[in-house]
């Protein structure tokens, strides 16, 4: 039993490290090879939990090797166009001026319900409102409506629109978060006007968020029962 556990435990710190190098991705946006990868990296992994008489040390190396293939993959794909272009494919255009692209639309496969279901993701009702509609290399949807479909901006209008800067998290539940002083221009001699003007102390806080304005959202701890 203890022989499974630390097996398990190695072979999930790997899969993290691994999946840390191959970088951030939601499964949706996962490239082809990508994909491919993260399935037999799973695949492998899963095999010598099940089995202890397996050779650990094989699934190990196997898992490294699939990896590096990928971040060398990742690596020419980015300096390479051609190569980017036969591995991960290019970018289709399906609708323009409101207008499908039958072609295409076979080509990929696509039926116009599965079109018209991506659309209403993107909040998109009639395919006249479309200018261009272009199917990423990662199969999402992208949509870019006529100008006069486009929602009203402040530029728009001639509204000033004065950028308040990123909202941060200062305050996670009672831990002061330093890393994001910067981004919100704090300091710890803001910080600590702020809680004294608010008459609480920053083990009380729940959150507190802020941004380069100065506006500050402070929610506190709820009293325990």
């Amino acid at each position: 039993m203890l022989i499974s556990l630390v097996r398990a435990l190695i072979l999930y710190i790997l899969i993290f490290f691994c999946m840390r190098l191959m970088g951030k991705r939601q499964l949706g946006e996962l490239q082809p090879t990508e994909l491919v990868i993260t399935i037999l990296v799973s695949a492998i992994a899963a095999v010598p939990m099940q089995d202890n008489a397996l050779p650990l040390g094989n699934s190990i190396v196997a898992v490294l090797l699939l990896v590096s293939l990928e971040i060398i993959n990742s690596s020419i794909v980015l300096k390479s166009s051609k190569w980017r272009s036969f591995f991960e494919g290019n970018s289709i255009v399906i609708i323009r001026d409101g207008v499908i692209d039958q072609k295409q639309l076979k080509k990929l496969r696509f039926s116009v319900d599965d079109l018209l279901d991506q659309l209403r993701q993107k909040d998109v009702f009639d395919i006249n409102d479309v200018q261009y509609a272009i199917i990423e290399t990662n199969g999402q949807l992208s949509v870019m409506l006529k100008p006069e479909k486009e929602p009203v901006t402040a530029e728009m209008i001639d509204i000033n629109n004065f950028e308040k800067g990123l909202l941060c998290l200062v305050i996670n539940d009672g831990e002061i978060l330093k890393r994001t002083f910067e981004e919100c221009n704090m300091n710890e001699k803001k910080l600590n006007k702020i809680l004294s003007e608010n008459k609480i102390k920053a083990e009380d806080v729940f959150f507190m968020l802020a941004d380069k304005k100065g506006n500050v959202t402070i929610v506190r701890k709820e009293a325990e029962k």
